[in-house]
């Protein structure tokens, strides 16, 4: 603690502004790590539950009550209702051919819960890949200052060197332990999404097949 402070007494403003910046990105990844992580395996939970559920019903109707007290990320009941028949008319979308409009209503309903379950991952991405140049670019301005600051004293030794160039190197090990939590969790939420995506697509095909099934 005490070397830390040494360093932020002794850093100009652009180090404290990279330490600020590097604080704050780690918050921001624990704080989506942590959110994240809850939704995925409660989705999880529900899709494993919801699915079996639906299909053991008796009818439409009970499926979709049961569906609507399982599913609480809300990506299996859009599905639903896209696969459901549409009585308008005049528009492009009831024009074609019932295939055309059942393939593009689950598309969009599927692209939305797709979208709902990967929401923070361009965040966490964003963090991972750029918090180790931040902290690089943070011991290279601090082992710079250092050295200023040393110079300008008139005397350089080895003693007066190695203290501040050790502080500053802190920086690169602090950009490293923002980035590494980032990208473990980046890589495992995006094995959950894509198992997630598959059950989905999967329903969703199902769901077209009953529709068209009940439609001849």
């Amino acid at each position: 603690m005490d070397g830390l402070s040494q360093f932020w007494s002794a850093s100009d403003g652009i180090g404290r502004a990279v330490v600020a910046l590097l604080l704050m990105m780690s918050i921001s990844a624990w704080v989506l790590i942590f959110w994240k992580g809850w939704v995925l395996m409660r989705a999880r939970r529900d899709i494993e539950r919801a699915v079996p559920a639906f299909w053991a019903a008796e009818s439409v109707g009970a499926g979709r009550s049961r569906l609507a007290a399982l599913d609480r990320e809300q990506v299996l009941s859009p599905l639903l209702d896209a696969s459901a028949p549409h009585t308008g008319s005049g528009t492009l979308e009831t024009q074609g051919a019932l295939e055309s409009q059942l393939t593009r209503r689950l598309r969009d309903a599927l692209h939305r819960g797709l979208a709902h379950l990967q929401y923070g991952q361009v965040l966490l991405a964003s963090i991972g890949s750029t918090a180790p140049f931040i902290g690089l670019f943070g011991t290279v301005w601090g082992i710079y200052h250092a050295l200023v600051s040393i110079s300008a004293a008139g005397s350089i030794t080895i003693e007066k060197v190695s203290g501040p160039v050790g502080e500053a190197l802190i920086m690169t090990a602090a950009g490293l332990a923002v980035a590494i939590p980032a990208v473990l969790a980046y890589n495992l939420f995006g094995k959950w999404v894509a198992a997630c995506e598959a059950e989905l697509e999967g329903f969703a095909h199902d769901l077209r097949q009953m529709a068209l099934d009940a439609a001849r």
